[in-house]
């Protein structure tokens, strides 16, 4: 039998390092420019550049088109000189579209989008607001354009840590406490924070009359993880770097179905138990999200696989328990990076009942944590679902990746 070849992160970056930056479409001469401040939906608005090139001349800014195959959360459209991007129920339970035109830099805004927020592309600057979105783009090795960060101090990305250290990068605050008076200095090109129903559009009327967009990222939302990673074509939309991305995306979807498939074939599921008793709540996830459908790829026997419901269940810890006495694995004991199951018995003497905790079978999604306290599986993890999906497998099955090596999961001992 043929050798599988490891799977590794560093692999991943360094192939990200070697890929040149995909040119951007070429400009227009632009034969005047009017200064132009757009107001737009939701009380927001954008600076823009208008040229004599019309939107209607016929010419196609976009050869190579993105195409989404997994995520529900956004559509895109392509037009001559700009694209249009929806992000649906950006709050998760509102029914409401965020609609942004993506705008080629130097040529005429489109008519007909008045209740729209404009992004001139590509885009030069962005203020990302989550780990996810530093994900992003280490996936597209565009480090350079990241200018500023809710929190300095979470960050994996080595090349992003290079850049706050030498000053390039500005802390902003969080999503609720955002420094607006920095970031109108700033003006970065845009802000991508993360929808939630906290975090609605009237939250950034200062920054959109200042002219900066904010877009809604809701891959949080998202039911699988192919879903969830396919929100890279997203910001790849805005880099007019659609011919990577494409090629990128298609090599891990490949992966991850492969995966799925060996998987598959097995005659035996193992049983499991998920993250851990906390504040008298045990939150397991729901049959429809994306931790289940991990589960059900990896070839598990999830208990609460059926419910019919996304995010996660909250239950006590009688209701785990009798569950918990016999599941064969542990997966996902906590944020805590416990390093052993005497930290783990500390939480409650009860664990040690648990069949799992006496085989010793128990793992936590915490091998990436690093010195600044981030933990790399939020970060590149939830842009790279086929590597989560190999450790997950070699966790259960080994047999069938006996040469993969866990890049996010460890042993807790």
């Amino acid at each position: 039998m043929k050798k599988k070849q490891k799977t590794s992160l560093p692999e991943v970056r360094n192939d990200y390092a070697q890929l040149s930056y995909f040119s951007a479409a070429t400009r227009l001469a632009a034969l005047f420019f009017i200064p132009l401040l757009i107001l737009t939906g939701c009380g927001t608005s954008s600076n823009l550049t208008e040229s004599a090139e019309t939107a209607s001349s016929g010419r196609d800014y976009f050869s190579e088109k993105i195409q989404i195959h997994h995520a529900k959360g956004f559509t895109i459209e392509y037009h001559d000189n700009y694209k249009v991007i929806n992000v649906l129920s950006p709050f998760e339970k509102s029914t409401d579209t965020a609609k942004y035109v993506l705008l080629q830099r130097g040529t005429k805004k489109p008519k007909g989008y008045s209740n729209s927020q404009f992004i001139e592309i590509p885009i030069r600057s962005l203020v990302a607001m989550s780990s996810m979105h530093v994900g992003l783009v280490g996936l597209l090795g565009e480090e350079k354009i990241v200018t500023g960060l809710g929190n300095l101090k979470y960050v994996s990305n080595p090349e992003i840590i290079k850049q706050i250290e030498a000053g390039k990068i500005a802390e902003v605050g969080k999503d609720q406490g955002l420094n607006e008076e920095k970031l109108i200095t700033m003006h970065p090109d845009l802000i991508m924070t993360t929808g939630s129903p906290v975090s609605k559009m009237e939250r950034y009327t200062t920054l959109n009359a200042a002219g900066i967009p904010v877009l809604i990222n809701s891959e949080w939302v998202e039911t699988t993880p192919l879903g969830r990673a396919e929100w890279v074509k997203l910001l790849a939309a805005l880099l007019n770097r659609e011919d990577f991305v494409n090629k990128k995306f298609a090599k891990m979807e490949e992966e991850y179905k492969r995966l799925v498939a060996l998987s598959q074939k097995v005659k035996t599921k193992p049983s499991i138990i998920t993250g851990m008793n906390s504040k008298d709540s045990w939150f397991v996830p729901n049959g429809n999200s994306y931790m289940a459908q991990f589960f059900r790829d990896a070839g598990a026997d999830y208990h609460w696989n059926n419910t019919k419901a996304t995010g996660s269940l909250a239950l006590n810890f009688e209701a785990v328990y009798p569950i918990a006495l016999t599941a064969d694995y542990w997966l996902n004991v906590g944020i805590s990076n416990y390093d052993n199951k005497k930290e783990i018995l500390a939480k409650d003497p009860r664990y040690t009942d648990f069949k799992a905790y006496k085989s010793g079978q128990i793992y936590s999604y915490n091998k990436r944590v690093n010195s600044r306290g981030s933990n790399d599986y939020w970060e590149s993890g939830a842009v790279n679902p086929q590597i989560v999906l190999a450790d997950l497998i070699k966790i259960l099955h080994p047999e069938l990746l006996p040469e993969h090596e866990l890049v996010y999961y460890k042993q807790v001992n």
